[in-house]
């Protein structure tokens, strides 16, 4: 019987694609892929015909009404079609609203995880999120609300969680540590913002709650990114710094020598 499959892509390098969803890509009739998919991913699907149905803020995106409905016609013409979503499809990627769809028209389907973006920042950056004796909490969170959602505490969950990964958030950093700050968050909260985690384009940006909230913004390119909140991440600061002088005197030797 026909199958749909809600496939993770991970944080974005390739080589982090699981074998059952490289598998998949490569039996695939049908692709629906979103914005934030890489290229050579994408290029797995050698014999699929491949659809864009991407979601990016402030972009025009995919309607989530359009993306249930093709997906369920898929189904019906297609022995195998995969929709191709950046991360992990269970978080923050819409996917019980297509899970929904999919049981409603009696179409079977399967969920392949990926690497969700808050486990690659941290795995980039080198520093557990929940490291021994600092953190035994762990909160992923989002401040962005859909025209169709109602508001939640999404701040208080952040201020009483020991680390926190909020996705969506980068463009609202600043309001963002001043909403934290006047929750209770220790303003001298560390903060580490990381761009396209895993691609060879990745930036970091080590703060403050504090600081953040007086305008201590990163002049990123504009890739995904998450916004990291917790004391595990004051080590990423020191770390970073330690690799960043390692780095500037090895150039240094590097000119002196050439002369």
């Amino acid at each position: 019987m026909p199958k749909v499959y809600l496939v993770g892509a991970g944080p974005g390098a390739p080589d982090l694609l699981t074998l059952r969803a490289a598998r998949l890509l490569e039996a695939a009739d049908i692709v629906f892929y979103d914005a934030l998919v890489h290229p050579d991913t994408l290029a797995l699907a050698v014999k699929a015909k491949k659809v864009a149905v991407g979601k990016r803020c402030g972009q025009i995106s995919t309607d989530q009404r359009f993306i249930n409905r093709n997906l369920v016609e898929a189904a019906t013409k297609y022995e195998t079609v995969v929709r191709l979503k950046g991360g992990d499809p269970m978080v923050f990627g819409r996917a019980q609203e297509e899970i929904d769809a999919l049981r409603a028209a009696g179409i079977l389907f399967e969920v392949v995880p990926g690497i969700t973006a808050a486990l690659a920042a941290s795995a980039q950056l080198g520093i557990s999120l929940t490291r021994r004796g600092v953190a035994r909490t762990v909160t992923l969170a989002t401040p962005r609300i859909g025209a169709d959602e109602t508001s939640s505490d999404w701040a208080g969950s952040v201020v009483n969680a020991d680390s926190a990964v909020l996705y969506m958030a980068s463009g609202q950093a600043q309001a963002i540590a001043a909403a934290l700050i006047a929750g209770g968050k220790p303003a001298a909260t560390p903060v580490a913002i990381v761009e396209s985690a895993t691609l060879p384009e990745e930036r970091r940006h080590f703060s403050t709650l504090q600081s953040l909230s007086l305008g201590d913004l990163p002049s990123f390119a504009g890739g995904p990114a998450v916004l990291c909140v917790g004391e595990v991440f004051r080590a990423a600061a020191v770390l970073d710094s330690a690799d960043h002088e390692d780095h500037m005197r090895q150039n240094t030797m590097a000119r002196c020598q050439a002369v």
